[in-house]
């Protein structure tokens, strides 16, 4: 009985173990699509057409590289990064790190839990502040009795639904040249509300709480596969080709989201995002020929933003009970019981809480999100030059200290992301 060729098996093995390396870069890269991430990308299409459709494409380099970054000090060090710098740096510089990073992550949380609630009553309409309570509910039940590794693969499955803007997106286009145009070539427009939305672009994709997260992520990969203290070659090989694939299954949703919205709210006259419905709209021409295209369309929507939310949020409060703990030397691991490390857990409840309260605030659940994408933006800048010194620093990094071509895209994703904010600031002032 013939079982196959030996090319075909060979290619079969090959599939097999690159499935099998793919980990902490890939969940990173779901779960920066987050509802954030799909509100801030929507709004920008919407508002400015296909004006910034080139920052998807722009990003991806700058992405990888620090996510790369991330990961390769975690591997290197055995530590997570809040870890490396209270070893290495001073005090004020540990503080100022994990603070920038609890602010950001807080406020992340909360507006995705807003996003969410929002969206939900789309399908079911019960009080905003029932489906906040719920969803918080929910996520606090995940964080302490369901190991992460557990549902987020069932999570993940939700996200699908973000299919539908790769379908929409091909199915709308008509002008494929002008698309490509934009893709690669940069537009610029030196307004507030132009360099506002690619800060919060360039603030929810390039995120502080991802660099936190993967670096954790590898560390609880290595400690779960019992691989001895220390560094190879093929570890951080194997590190940096998942990284790169999850970074670019990241970013090309990131452009069918933009591209999709720019073709199909922009030229009906949508131009701010107010509701979730405006949003979901976007997805209309893929179900056009069902009789109830508006419902339709809603439902994947509101699949695809509860689906990245339910991923992100745990990630949001793990990230920053990782980066508390590693501050006081607690013991910290999502493979932990309650028990084992009720720092850690206590830390992920608080976080969560807070996020809760800030839907109290009166702010609209959906700018919330593009305001919590531009406070990213800002906050993610110190946090990459922090990234930056400790991976050229030999003393922590020994022989993996950055190359060239690390050093190259990181240093420009700091400077871009710098002077994009310098600029946005100035124009806010300037109006």
């Amino acid at each position: 009985m013939t079982t196959g060729t030996p090319g075909s098996t060979r290619r079969k093995s090959k599939l097999r173990k690159f499935i099998a390396l793919l980990g902490p870069g890939l969940v990173t890269g779901a779960a920066d699509d987050d509802p954030s991430g799909i509100l801030t990308y929507s709004q920008s299409g919407a508002q400015f057409g296909l004006n910034q459709l080139w920052t998807a494409f722009f990003m991806l380099p700058l992405l990888i590289s620090v996510q790369e970054i991330s990961a390769r000090i975690a591997l290197v060090t055995d530590q997570g990064i809040a870890s490396v710098i209270r070893r290495n740096y001073s005090k004020p510089v540990l503080y100022t790190i994990v603070g920038l990073l609890l602010v950001a992550n807080t406020i992340n949380l909360g507006a995705d839990l807003g996003a969410m609630a929002d969206c939900a009553r789309l399908l079911v309409n019960l009080p905003y502040y029932l489906f906040v309570f719920a969803f918080d509910l929910i996520a606090i039940l995940m964080e302490v009795i369901v190991p992460y590794k557990t549902y987020a693969p069932i999570l993940k499955l939700l996200t699908v639904s973000l299919l539908a803007y790769f379908l929409t997106g091909l199915i709308a286009t008509r002008d494929w040249a002008t698309v490509f145009r934009a893709t690669f070539v940069p537009h610029v427009r030196f307004d507030f509300q132009f360099l506002m939305i690619i800060v919060g672009v360039l603030g929810t994709t390039i995120s502080p709480y991802c660099f936190f997260w993967q670096a954790s992520q590898e560390l609880e990969e290595k400690r779960a596969h019992r691989d001895a203290p220390g560094i190879t070659g093929s570890l951080l090989e194997d590190a940096r080709t998942d990284t790169a694939f999850g970074m670019i299954f990241s970013e090309v949703a990131t452009w069918f989201m933009i591209e999709t919205t720019a073709v199909v709210l922009y030229p009906n006259g949508v131009r701010d995002i107010e509701t979730s419905s405006q949003a979901a709209s976007a997805l209309e021409p893929l179900v056009k020929s069902f009789a109830h295209a508006g419902k339709i369309s809603e439902i994947l929507f509101v699949l695809g933003v509860i689906g990245t939310g339910a991923l992100a949020v745990p990630i949001f409060a793990a990230s920053s009970s990782y980066a508390v703990c590693e501050l006081f030397g607690w013991e910290e691991s999502l493979a932990l019981r309650p028990s084992q490390a009720p720092g850690f857990y206590w830390t992920m409840l608080a976080g969560t809480v807070v996020g809760v309260l800030l839907n109290y605030v009166g702010i609209n659940p959906i700018k919330a999100l593009i305001y919590s994408a531009v406070i990213n933006g800002l906050i993610a800048v110190p946090i990459i030059f922090m990234l930056i010194r400790i991976a050229n620093n030999k003393k922590i990094m020994g022989q993996y200290t950055s190359g060239t071509l690390s050093n190259l895209f990181s240093i420009a994703t700091f400077t871009f992301m710098a002077l994009a904010a310098v600029l946005m600031l100035y124009t806010f002032i300037a109006k």
